[in-house]
C-alpha cells in the first residue's frame, strides 16, 4: 500500500477543508471516506483525474458517520450498488436508515443543512460490511472520543487513516485543533484512543482535515494538549463567546493565512457546544 495524498473535495468551493483518500487495498482500490453528498460530483471528478469511475472503486472504508465524512455513501451507493461499505457496528444501523441523524443535523443546521451536506440517502443493508479488527489488510480498531462510534485504520506502511480521532489540522500548518462537537465526546476516551495510536507507532498520519504528516509525537501531544485546555476553559465556566474568542485568538496567532479553512472544518461554536454537554452529563451523573 502507498502513503496517498487526500483527494480535495472542495467543499463549498474552498480547498483543504475536506479530503478522501484512495487505497490500493487486498480486495482492489478503496475510498477512506467519502465525504457529504454536496461534494459528490467533485468526488467524481477527482477520480476521473486519475483515470478512474466511482465503479471502479469497489470498497469505502468509513471511519465514523459525521455528514463530512460518510454523508455521500448513501448517494455513492446507489449510483454504484456493488460498492460495499465497511462502518462500525454502531454506526450501520444510522447508515441503513439515517431518518434520525438528518432530523438531529437539521436542528443544528436549519436551512443550511442541503447548501452543507446535499442529500443524506439510506445505504442498503444488503451493502453493509461491519469492520472488524482486519479490513481488505488493514488494521482497524476503535478509536472512541470523538464519537462513541469511530474506528480508525492502519496500512502496513504504517499509514494511519484517524478520520477526526487525530484531530484537525490544515497543511501546511503546524497548529491541530481537537474538534469537540455534540453529541457524544468523551474526554478521557479520547486520551485512550490516542494512547492505542501511539502504541501502534504510526508512521504518518493522513487527516481528513487535512493532509498527511510525518511528525507523529509532536502532532498528537499538541492535540492532547489543546483538548485539555479546551476542556478545562469550558469546565471553568467559559461562556460560548469566550471560548470561540480564545480559540480563534490561538489560532490567529498560529496560522492566520489557512484560518478560514480550519473554521469551515471545525465549527468552535459546535466544539464549545459538544464540551458544555460532555460536562453537563457528567454534573447529572
Amino acid at each position: 500500500m502507498t502513503s496517498p495524498e487526500p483527494l480535495d473535495l472542495l467543499h463549498l468551493g474552498r480547498e483543504r477543508v475536506i479530503g478522501v483518500y484512495l487505497l490500493e487495498t487486498d480486495d482492489g482500490l478503496a475510498l477512506l471516506d467519502c465525504g457529504p453528498a454536496s461534494c459528490f460530483e467533485t468526488l467524481e471528478q477527482r477520480l476521473s483525474e486519475r483515470r478512474l469511475a466511482l465503479a471502479d472503486v469497489g470498497h469505502l472504508l468509513l471511519t465514523h458517520i459525521h455528514l463530512d465524512h460518510a454523508g455521500a455513501a448513501g448517494t455513492l451507493v446507489r449510483e454504484h450498488p456493488e460498492l460495499r461499505v465497511h462502518v462500525s457496528a454502531v454506526g450501520a444501523p444510522h447508515l441503513v436508515d439515517p431518518a434520525r441523524l438528518e432530523a438531529s443535523a437539521r436542528r443544528i443546521y436549519g436551512d443550511d443543512f442541503d447548501r452543507l451536506w446535499g442529500e443524506l440517502a439510506p445505504v442498503p443493508e444488503a451493502n453493509v460490511e461491519l469492520v472488524g479488527e482486519r479490513v481488505l489488510g488493514l488494521e482497524c480498531f476503535p478509536t472512541p472520543g470523538h464519537a462513541s462510534h469511530h474506528v480508525s485504520y492502519i496500512d502496513a506502511d504504517g499509514t494511519l487513516y484517524g478520520g477526526d480521532a487525530t484531530g484537525v489540522r490544515v497543511h501546511p500548518s503546524e497548529f491541530v485543533l481537537p474538534p469537540t462537537p455534540p453529541p457524544d465526546i468523551d474526554i478521557a476516551a479520547w486520551h485512550r484512543s490516542l494512547d492505542v495510536i501511539e502504541a501502534r507507532d504510526p508512521a504518518r498520519l493522513a487527516l481528513i482535515h487535512f493532509g498527511v504528516f510525518d511528525d507523529v509525537e509532536r502532532h498528537l501531544a499538541e492535540l492532547r494538549r489543546r483538548l485539555d485546555e479546551w476542556a478545562e476553559r469550558v469546565e471553568r465556566g467559559a461562556s460560548e463567546q469566550e471560548f470561540v474568542t480564545a480559540a480563534r485568538r490561538e489560532a490567529l496567532g498560529a496560522t492566520r493565512e489557512d484560518l478560514p479553512a480550519y473554521e469551515q472544518a471545525i465549527s468552535l461554536v459546535d466544539s464549545y457546544a459538544g464540551l458544555r454537554r460532555y460536562f453537563d452529563k457528567r454534573a447529572a451523573a
